[in-house]
């Protein structure tokens, strides 16, 4: 039998995986992430050298047009998990779990089950904080890789009256960071973290052993993501503050992204004016 993992440790550039993700964060090696939704970008930002790539639900949004990434269907993330993972030779591929697909740890698991059979992403990644910790231990228990998303959290825009930076107050921020260590410890194997400022992110960053990827939470964490076409310059009026159109210097989608990836791993983005205090 082939093991084709095996066969790529070989390669001058092997597949990103849980334990090189890892690894970066120990070496201090920020790590830069990108949403993709079709097999065309996600080539793209593979070559460009991105090292985690995720399908989000934000593709209600950029992709479906809508306000919110509530109506996003788990058979809509499944759909193009399947396109992007047949862009990627290298990065590594998370899904967003969405609203309401892991309300119960059977509902989660099977959701998750799913994404990865027949949509091959590697990671799932789903909303929530210390109410979420008996769903983060079931996937963890059943070996399903889990990345937990803290801070602002677009699935409950409703519910928090907007989107707004989070963790502006001290007893807020400290809550944060403990959800932070009690996700670690139910089993959470990435930590994203958005629109909070950078203080938190820093402190969070330091709370936990595993990579925290922030968005909008400043440059003292271990990675950095943004929506594509956000990056790009695609996405039309206001836009987050954390957003860095990388297109007018760049000129072409290429080079735009591997701008991006440089300016991740060489801690230039993000700047001080795409973070918040």
């Amino acid at each position: 039998m082939a093991y084709k993992q095996l066969q790529q440790r070989g390669m001058a550039q092997p597949p990103v995986t849980v334990s090189s993700l890892r690894n970066m964060r120990a070496e201090a090696e920020a790590i830069a992430c990108l949403t993709a939704y079709d097999a065309s970008f996600a080539a793209l930002v593979d070559e460009a050298g991105v090292d985690v790539v995720l399908v989000g639900d934000s593709l209600g949004m950029v992709i479906q047009g809508h306000d919110t990434t509530v109506p996003v269907t788990v058979a809509d993330i499944i759909y193009h998990c399947r396109a992007v993972s047949r862009g990627l030779q290298r990065a590594f591929l998370m899904a967003d779990m969405p609203f309401m697909s892991y309300t119960t740890p059977v509902q989660a698991l099977d959701n998750a089950v799913r994404m990865m059979q027949e949509g091959g992403a590697m990671m799932v990644k789903l909303e929530g904080g210390l109410s979420q910790l008996r769903i983060v231990e079931h996937l963890a228990q059943h070996d399903i890789p889990v990345c937990a998303h803290i801070g602002l959290k677009p699935q409950s825009v409703h519910k928090l009256g907007g989107f707004r930076v989070q963790g502006r107050q001290q007893a807020e921020a400290t809550r944060m960071v403990e959800e932070a260590r009690a996700l670690e410890q139910a089993g959470a194997d990435i930590i994203l973290l958005e629109c909070v400022p950078g203080e938190l992110g820093r402190a969070v960053r330091d709370a936990v052993a595993v990579p925290v990827i922030g968005i909008g939470a400043g440059p003292g964490v271990d990675g950095q993501i943004l929506v594509l076409y956000d990056m790009l310059g695609i996405t039309q009026g206001r836009l987050p503050r954390f957003v860095c159109d990388f297109m007018p210097e760049a000129g072409a989608v290429p080079a735009a992204c591997a701008a991006y990836v440089r300016a991740v791993k060489e801690r230039r983005y993000p700047a001080p004016e795409h973070c918040f205090s």
